[in-house]
């Protein structure tokens, strides 16, 4: 199977990746944080012409978006945005990666400086069947949470009202927001009943 095969394949079955293009303007410039191997802005490219930037610092994804016509920059996102002009992209995106930042707050205020909208997404540590787990004495592990605790590299998880509370107190307007859990959306009682955060951001 071809790697563009491999990303289609992939693109079908993640929910997540239709709403953010249903977010996102035909033909935008689009800068995805932590973009992987570069499925999501290979889907965002086919499906809304996007022309899309990822930064990535592991060598192996890296090389992958290069091997896959992804324009990628390697670079480490805790070192900050600074290399990237205010503005200069329509939206900046954070998919699943902003429990894995030390610095949560500075991302997220550069996210809105470089681009005039962001998106971020993440799994709800609220999710009932987390909650659960914890209950039975175990750190949660889950489709959108992966990882053992001995390997994770996630290092901030929150709820959907921490994040609510975080762009609250950070004067964030929050211009969207779903919440779904296996590909569907939740409507009542997302905090408890949801298993990935999606917010669609911009200044107020």
């Amino acid at each position: 199977m071809n790697a563009t095969h491999k990303f289609d394949k992939i693109a079908e079955f993640r929910q997540d990746f239709a709403i953010i293009a249903n977010w996102l303007k035909f033909g935008c410039k689009a800068l995805d944080l932590g973009c992987g191997d570069g499925e999501l802005l290979h889907f965002l490219q086919g499906s809304m012409e996007v022309r899309g930037y990822g930064v990535e610092k592991d060598d192996a994804n890296w090389l992958s978006c290069l091997q896959n016509g992804i324009n990628v920059i390697q670079m480490d996102l805790e070192a900050g945005l600074s290399g990237f002009e205010a503005q200069s992209f329509d939206v900046v995106i954070l998919s699943q990666t902003l429990q894995a930042m030390h610095n949560t707050e500075n991302i997220v205020q550069e996210m809105l400086r470089v681009g005039r909208e962001a998106i971020v997404t993440f799994p709800n540590f609220g999710y009932w069947r987390n909650r659960l787990q914890l209950m039975a004495g175990q750190m949660p592990v889950s489709r959108d949470i992966p990882y053992q605790w001995y390997d994770t590299p996630n290092v901030h998880l929150c709820t959907i009202k921490d994040f609510d509370q975080f762009c609250e107190n950070h004067n964030i307007h929050v211009k969207e927001r779903l919440v779904l859990t296996y590909g569907q959306r939740i409507q009542f009682m997302p905090n408890l009943r949801g298993s990935l955060a999606m917010y669609r951001l911009g200044r107020k």
